[in-house]
């Protein structure tokens, strides 16, 4: 379990500076470079998921049993997978309307692809690992909102095509997940 908290608080925290730490991460980047940074923060990123994964995997070996979900809990989890992956598809799409109604659908997805899990799975990693993303998505989501807001940004809408190919692309590519990855990469089919 160390390693999944490990890895969460070095894979959460450098995505957490530019909420707790803006000014210092703009300082640091004035000091390194951008692409010393860059590099940086995706090395510190990198070890993080690692662990992330490493430390989940050793949690599920040896499970932590804190409630047994209902069977209906699969259905609600896998329509907000499908609503997550439309949202990162939307944050990928230049000019959608979701966009420019979310403001930041990725960090939305994210959120989104938390809570799924957290209500399908009920043990103590689960509650670790998509708890902490579903904490961080939500404090994350307020800051960037703010900072729109602060700085005036607004994201502009082009066409409904664009929702379309959106809603297209990410429902697509979350049945190709589903059906195809999430087993081999995850370790869990879902639907079977």
């Amino acid at each position: 379990m160390a390693a999944l908290i490990l890895g969460l608080v070095l894979f959460l925290g450098v995505h957490s500076v530019r909420i707790v730490a803006d000014g210092w991460r703009g300082e640091q980047v004035a000091r390194l470079g951008e692409g010393r940074w860059k590099v940086l923060y995706s090395l510190v990123a990198a070890a993080g998921l690692a662990l992330i994964v490493w430390g989940y995997g050793m949690a599920r070996a040896e499970p932590t049993v804190l409630f047994v979900p209902a069977p209906w809990t699969r259905h609600l989890a896998a329509l907000l997978s499908a609503l997550a992956f439309v949202l990162i598809a939307a944050a990928y799409i230049p000019g959608t309307r979701i966009k420019a109604a979310i403001g930041h659908p990725m960090v939305a997805g994210v959120k989104s692809w938390a809570l799924a899990h957290l209500i399908s799975n009920g043990t103590l990693a689960d509650l670790l690992l998509f708890g902490a993303f579903l904490a961080w998505a939500v404090v994350d989501f307020a800051s960037l909102r703010r900072r729109d807001r602060a700085q005036g940004r607004t994201y502009a809408a082009v066409s409904l095509g664009r929702d379309a190919a959106a809603v297209a692309v990410g429902l697509a590519a979350g049945w190709v997940f589903a059906r195809y990855l999430h087993g081999p990469l995850i370790g869990v089919q879902p639907f079977v």
